[in-house]
């Protein structure tokens, strides 16, 4: 995985997302206009934990190489080295991807 040059801080994630199938299960290609952006995708920076209210680091349950499942509308979308990642809080990941 290569160096994205952002660390983010306390319990933020940068997520890469992952591409979308192609074609339904029945077979049929998805044209480009009718995708939506996908929902899931694989973290490639964490911050340390969030920090408590007495000072105290929680640290994150996901770590670097995970897939993840993320709400709909969740985090900032920036663009870095051309890419596209999103940048959001470890509370916006609904599950890892086994």
């Amino acid at each position: 995985m290569k160096e994205v040059g952002v660390r983010p801080l306390h319990d933020r994630i940068l997520v890469k997302r992952m591409s979308e199938e192609e074609k339904t299960a029945g077979g049929l290609f998805i044209p480009d206009t009718a995708k939506e952006k996908p929902q899931r995708g694989e973290i490639v920076a964490a911050g340390k934990g969030r920090i408590t209210e007495d000072g105290k680091t929680l640290p994150l349950e996901v770590k670097t190489g995970d897939r993840v499942l993320f709400s709909k509308y969740a985090g900032t979308e920036l663009k870095l080295n051309g890419e596209e990642y999103l940048m959001m809080r470890e509370e916006d990941i609904l599950g890892i991807i086994h």
